[in-house]
């Protein structure tokens, strides 16, 4: 909360300059600066304050003289805010924005809609909220709310209905209480279960280590083999669950005691979720933007090779449409499966941009 409360003081102190302010200046301005009485404690705080705002897209800028000193820090308000925006209906304003002075905002540029265009942007949130990235999907819903502080785009009603039109109907309360029931005595189960990307439906016996909620899905976090990995299955796709009757009160199976759902379940991305065994997918990073550096973190580490990163996969295409929406930034190296999948949509993408509207 301390670091957040800091960022908040920076800014402040940022956007209510018109002329590029030096560390000095800022430093009266964030109480948490004035508190290091070591200068250099306080410059690394402040750099590294510096960069971390730059990776999440807040473009703070170092203004330097002819000899290359630097003179101060500044934001400009067009390039951290959103323009002003307005709606046009019968080629006059319907709506118009709400102006703030005070602090210079009048030098925002100003945007407006066509209804068409409104709805068309609309649209394009719901699509995007459909693909199953998680990611993607929280990026859509914020970008919606924002868009609803100046244009009637019942953000509120739209982002409900998205969400449950992209979610898969909820599942039967007798599949959910024959889980909880083995997870509570830690039986067995044998699901009857439906694989993402066939028409197969087959029985397959688990032990249930838990049940998590994510991208509007529920999932079991369960172990076919004893010494296999932990897979994740999807509810919905269980059509049946028969609990083991075998020795009732008596566990069939204990979960290991380093094992915890909340780290299991915890920032789990769409190409992490599923039953299918994982592989190492090998990454490389070619861009510095603030969305490219988020997600560099998300990967680990590949020794001597500071600009890659290794993710483990176990859906393939959630895996490439993500590579895909960085723009070339972020782009896999192996397996073939991964650059196989990731080329062919890169192309769909520009066979389609080039068809006629």
């Amino acid at each position: 909360m301390a670091k957040l409360q800091r960022w908040v003081d920076l800014l402040a102190a940022l956007l209510r300059r018109h002329a590029p302010a030096s560390l000095e200046e800022l430093t009266r301005d964030v109480p948490e600066y004035l508190s290091k009485a070591d200068l250099a404690a306080l410059r690394r705080m402040f750099e590294r304050d510096k960069v971390e705002l730059r990776e999440f897209g807040i473009p703070i800028i170092t203004d330097k003289d002819e000899t290359g000193e630097v003179i101060g820090y500044r934001l400009r308000r067009e390039a951290f805010y959103l323009p002003y925006l307005s709606l046009i209906q019968d080629a006059r304003p319907k709506t118009r924005p709400r102006r703030v002075d005070r602090y210079g905002y009048r030098s925002l540029p100003e945007l407006a809609f066509e209804a068409d265009e409104l709805d068309a942007v609309v649209e394009a949130a719901r699509r995007v909220q459909q693909l199953g990235d998680p990611t993607l999907a929280e990026l859509a819903r914020s970008a919606m709310r924002k868009l609803a502080f100046d244009l009637p785009v019942d953000a509120g009603v739209r982002e409900e209905a998205v969400m449950y039109a992209s979610a898969a109907p909820p599942p039967a309360a007798d599949i959910l209480k024959a889980l909880d029931d083995a997870l509570r005595q830690r039986k067995r189960v044998t699901i009857e279960y439906h694989t993402f990307g066939s028409d197969a439906r087959r029985e397959r016996e688990v032990s249930p280590f838990g049940l998590f909620f994510l991208g509007s899905h529920w999932y079991l976090a369960a172990q076919e083999d004893p010494s296999g990995p932990v897979k994740n299955f999807r509810v919905s796709r269980i059509s049946e669950a028969k609990v083991n009757t075998v020795k009732p009160g008596t566990p069939d199976f204990e979960v290991p005691a380093d094992w915890s759902l909340k780290a299991h379940a915890a920032s789990r991305q769409a190409w992490e979720l599923g039953d299918a065994g994982s592989i190492d997918a090998l990454v490389e990073f070619r861009g510095s933007s603030g969305a490219t550096a988020a997600a560099r973190r998300l990967g680990e580490p590949v020794p001597g090779a500071p600009m890659r990163r290794r993710f483990r996969v176990r859906r393939v295409d959630p895996f490439a449409r993500w590579l895909l929406s960085f723009a070339g930034e972020v782009v896999p190296v192996s397996p073939v499966e991964v650059t196989r999948a990731y080329g062919d949509m890169a192309r769909s993408a520009l066979v389609a941009s080039r068809e006629p509207a």
